[in-house]
């Protein structure tokens, strides 16, 4: 059995395995039958030390501490709430080489990429920080009364307001961007949520970690215990925690990453409450590209080796990884997918993050590879699919298929999570589009087009705009941004709300909701509204951008 290193965290703290609560962690009942640990899927060791699953009295304590954070941390003033999260990012930072081998040794990730998926990570706390002293998040607009007019108009005045305590699931591909300090969990504190974060059972010693980290933050800068609570996820309590979590009647909503039936299942508890709340899931996406023959006939080799480095990377473990690539049938098309073949078969083999994801991704292959006119042109022998002990591997596949068989044939169009594509040749532009239409709603869609296709391309925009969240040309999907354009989100499934980002600064929005102040005193006014505008934040007046103090008479 793997162990982690036993070097104590800031000199004198050892890993538990067990829940934080109240800016502590718990050392209540466990069962030996509940307990856990994760997987080195590097070497197919599990890894010390024990993990404990949070108990059903766990989960409710959590949740009643944020409950009773919930006022005094989302009354705290703006620059409060931004020097927490600059003081997240620090403490992450500061955990140093003992956080990238953690996650190295539980994901089989590369250091490169781990270190900058925690660079990523410190910059969105950072942006948002930045954000929530920008003010304008908060959407104030003022509709100024006049009182004298017959009849009068009443002074009203709006502005965004925290939800409440909000429940977020970490994701298991990015440990640490969709994780404990991610963007989920930073975006909520930032408008003033407190935060009960479950823990995803394939690295649960790199959130504990991140955990301490922001228990350390949280307590720092003087905020409510509360504020922020870690429950340990998995074992045979995975499903248990998440769904007590997701009904509790202190948590007003939640954050998930995942799998479609994972995100359907949340949804569903959240919506049978007896107070139903709002779940924002990021599940599945099969990212659509389109290569469009003057953009063959130019960029064949670039873009062979763009695709081949963004569906092999990570082992393709990534929710923006391109799943499906369409083309015209001709002699350039099957020259252009020969070349990615031998490219993504170069690539080599990759670890999968857990057995359960590379058993999924197996299955998918074997129903995809089982439908009639399908080819596969990089292709994983039968023989490397059964399961065996050691690392958990998968290698680069890349299927071909007319367009009339991926349409009538589902399993071609299900997402396959990891190194796998599949490339549906067309006989027309038409053919294409009809394609293109069976194609489930995706975070992502690329075109890769010419001028001599412009034509052709205004019609697949057209298509393409309708089905993702973002839309790229002449790249790859790979390596999100994080800004405040960004829209990291998409039609069902790959998200259950379309109009939301779980990415950038606008993915505040998703934890408030808007209220509004009829003829209100002053003094109860939040202060994003009060007439001396003491943030000193923009505001909407009277249909005006404005600074200016702004009497309620």
């Amino acid at each position: 059995m793997t162990a982690l290193r036993d070097r104590p965290l800031a000199g004198h703290v050892q890993l538990t395995g067990r829940s934080a609560i109240g800016g502590r962690f718990i050392e209540g009942p466990t069962l030996p039958a509940h307990a856990f640990h994760s997987l080195n899927p590097g070497t197919g060791e599990n890894i010390e030390p024990t993990f404990h699953p949070a108990t059903d009295e766990q989960v409710d304590s959590a949740c009643l501490a944020a409950w009773d954070a919930f006022g005094d941390f989302s009354g705290t003033a703006p620059s409060r709430r931004a020097r927490l999260l600059e003081t997240i990012a620090t403490e992450v930072r500061d955990i140093g080489e003992l956080l990238v081998s953690t996650v190295m040794a539980e994901t089989g990730l590369g250091e490169e990429r781990i270190v900058a998926e925690r660079d990523r990570t410190m910059d969105t706390l950072r942006q948002l920080a930045d954000a929530v002293r920008d003010g304008r998040w908060m959407e104030p607009i003022i509709d100024r009364g006049e009182p004298n007019r017959r009849p009068p108009k009443a002074d009203i005045r709006r502005m965004l307001q925290p939800m409440g305590p909000v429940a977020v699931f970490g994701a298991s591909n990015f440990p640490l961007a969709y994780s404990v300090a991610g963007g989920d969990t930073a975006s909520a504190l930032a408008v003033g949520c407190p935060v009960i974060f479950k823990g995803h059972p394939s690295h649960p010693a790199t959130s504990e970690l991140v955990a301490r980290a922001v228990m350390a933050a949280v307590e720092g800068c003087g905020l409510p215990a509360g504020t922020f609570s870690y429950l340990v996820g998995g074992g045979p309590r995975e499903q248990a925690v998440g769904s007590l979590l997701v009904r509790n009647p202190c948590v007003r909503a939640v954050g998930f990453t995942g799998s479609i039936s994972g995100g359907v299942a949340l949804s569903k508890l959240a919506a049978d409450r007896l107070d139903p709340i709002p779940v924002y899931a990021e599940m599945g996406s099969v990212n659509p590209v389109v290569m469009l023959p003057g953009a063959i006939e130019k960029h064949s080799e670039a873009a062979a080796q763009a695709l081949a480095a963004s569906i092999t990377e990570s082992c393709g473990q990534q929710c923006t990884r391109p799943g499906m690539i369409f083309l015209h049938a001709s002699y350039a098309a099957d020259k252009f997918l020969a070349d990615l073949a031998n490219r993504m078969e170069a690539a080599g083999p990759g670890t999968m993050l857990s057995v359960r994801l590379r058993r999924n991704l197996v299955g998918r292959i074997e129903r995809a590879e089982a439908a009639r006119g399908v080819e596969m042109i990089a292709s994983w022998d039968p023989k490397l699919r059964a399961e065996r002990p050691g690392p958990v591997r998968a290698y680069p596949v890349l299927m071909r298929t007319p367009a009339a068989v991926f349409r009538e044939h589902i399993a071609l169009r299900e997402e396959f999570f990891g190194p796998v594509a599949v490339a549906v040749v067309c006989a027309s532009t038409t053919d294409m589009l009809r394609a293109l239409a069976m194609v489930q709603g995706s975070l992502t869609g690329t075109i890769w087009a010419e001028t001599s296709d412009e034509a052709d391309t205004r019609r697949v925009h057209t298509m393409m705009e309708q089905r993702v969240g973002r839309l790229i040309y002449n790249g790859v999907p790979t390596g999100v941004r994080v800004a405040p354009a960004m829209v990291h989100g998409g039609p069902y499934p790959a998200s259950n709300r379309p109009e939301s980002s779980a990415q950038g600064p606008t993915a505040i929005r998703r934890w408030c909701r808007p209220v509004c102040f009829q003829e209100t005193p002053d003094h109860l006014l939040p202060p994003a509204l009060q007439a001396g505008n003491p943030l000193k934040i923009e505001r909407l007046v009277n249909g005006k951008a404005s600074r200016e103090p702004t009497p309620t008479k």
